[in-house]
């Protein structure tokens, strides 16, 4: 109880500390202010670029193996012609391996190109069109809003039907319900029967259901050519919860693919398998990157703030000299004098670091187009923790060269 109590004085001197030189407090506190500002500021953005970004890249599913001709990320030393020459998927390799393998959870079968939708004067240019088979919403998330899915009977019947994004039924629509209403797709006509969930608008508007279309697979091959020299179709596999990393369904895929196009075990593949995972990960270590360059610029910076306060201190205990010498004859222990101090440098840096967090909380209100600032509680925590941080290491010193001045040497310094 009376250290708990020794420490509250400690706490009371060294906020009286502060007060009473305010001028040295502030330009002491604005190398530390400056050097979390920088800190905090780079991860604040480097957190919401990463956010922003995946959310854009979230039409790749996850836990999901997508067959193409080329290789997203990374890969082998591939010449790029060898690419061009490798075959197309098939809707046969798609029934294929939706009956064959056993690591999947589900084989879905789809191809897309940009068109315009009709409905009388109205008209969207560049829509996403998709064409589906049923078991894509089991591989992909499609959350509709309004209406319904397709049913097994429609795709496997080809029938006109369509779901739309929120943006071209809010652009052929403007004052009626769109379900229910046939709009034209090249000249075919489709019954409207659901409209996407808006997404809203990301950092790179790629696939966005808010511009797509969706329609049965075989309704899809009656609109455009797909194939070779077609449009490429893409066969997309999700792999089971149980299989980290998917790599039981990689390896029967490869084996699976191999074996029904006929290749030689002494012949390479002529396919690449893609994970959703290669590009995120891709994203993780360009950010690592842009992290580091955030606490080498913030480092200086609160290096420089770090050698103010020590300094500052250092002027501290000097005036200060003789109240420790009244405070050590009056019965006062050295770890009262030490604390006193050294709560006093991390006040200090607190205020400091504190205050670069509320700039920066400032900022995240700035309008930055479809990129939206946000200040996680783990870069706040950061920020304090830093600053405590440089607090006791920059009060420690001073602190024990207070705490072991002689009294009677500390009272004659007067």
């Amino acid at each position: 109880m009376i250290f708990l109590k020794l420490i509250w004085e400690s706490v009371l001197f060294a906020m009286q500390a502060l007060k009473s030189n305010l001028t040295r407090t502030i330009l002491s506190l604005l190398g530390v202010t400056v050097g979390i500002f920088a800190i905090i500021a780079v991860f604040t953005l480097v957190d919401s670029l990463e956010k922003n970004i995946k959310s854009s890249f979230s039409f790749l599913g996850s836990n999901v193996v997508t067959v193409n001709r080329f290789q997203f990320v990374g890969g082998p030393d591939y010449p790029w012609w060898k690419y061009f020459r490798r075959p197309y998927s098939t809707y046969s390799e798609y029934t294929f391996l939706k009956e064959k393998l056993r690591n999947a959870e589900a084989v879905s079968f789809s191809a897309g190109a940009n068109t315009t939708v009709q409905f009388g004067s109205n008209s969207y240019k560049g829509t996403n069109l998709t064409g589906v088979t049923y078991t894509y919403k089991d591989v992909y998330d499609v959350p509709v809003q309004k209406g319904r899915f397709f049913t097994e009977s429609e795709i496997n019947g080809s029938r006109n039907v369509a779901i739309i994004g929120e943006k071209v039924a809010n652009t052929l629509f403007p004052n009626s319900e769109p379900i229910g209403k046939e709009i034209k797709i090249k000249g075919a006509k489709f019954v409207v029967i659901g409209i996407f969930e808006l997404e809203g608008e990301g950092l790179f508007e790629i696939a966005s259901k808010d511009e797509a279309a969706m329609i049965p697979y075989g309704s899809f091959t009656k609109l455009f050519f797909v194939g070779k020299n077609g449009i490429e179709p893409s066969i997309a596999v999700k792999g089971l919860e149980s299989d980290i990393g998917m790599i039981a369904l990689e390896n029967e895929l490869i084996g699976s693919l191999r074996a029904k196009r006929g290749l030689k075990p002494t012949e390479e593949d002529n396919f690449s398998l893609n994970k959703s995972e290669f590009i995120m990960n891709t994203l993780g270590s360009i950010f690592d990157v842009i992290s580091g360059a955030g606490w080498v610029i913030g480092g200086f910076s609160i290096l420089v703030g770090g050698f103010g306060i020590a300094n500052i201190m250092f002027v501290s205990v000097k005036e200060r000299t003789n109240i420790i010498g009244i405070q050590k004859s009056l019965g006062a222990k050295n770890y009262f004098i030490l604390f006193q101090f050294l709560f006093e440098a991390v006040f200090l840096s607190l205020i400091g670091g504190v205050t670069g967090i509320i700039i920066v909380y400032g900022l995240t209100f700035l309008q930055l187009g479809s990129l939206e600032l946000i200040l996680s509680l783990k870069n706040i925590v950061l920020g304090l923790g830093i600053s405590s941080i440089i607090g006791i290491v920059s009060g420690i010193v001073p602190a024990t060269l207070a705490a072991k001045l002689d009294p009677v040497e500390a009272i004659r310094a007067a």
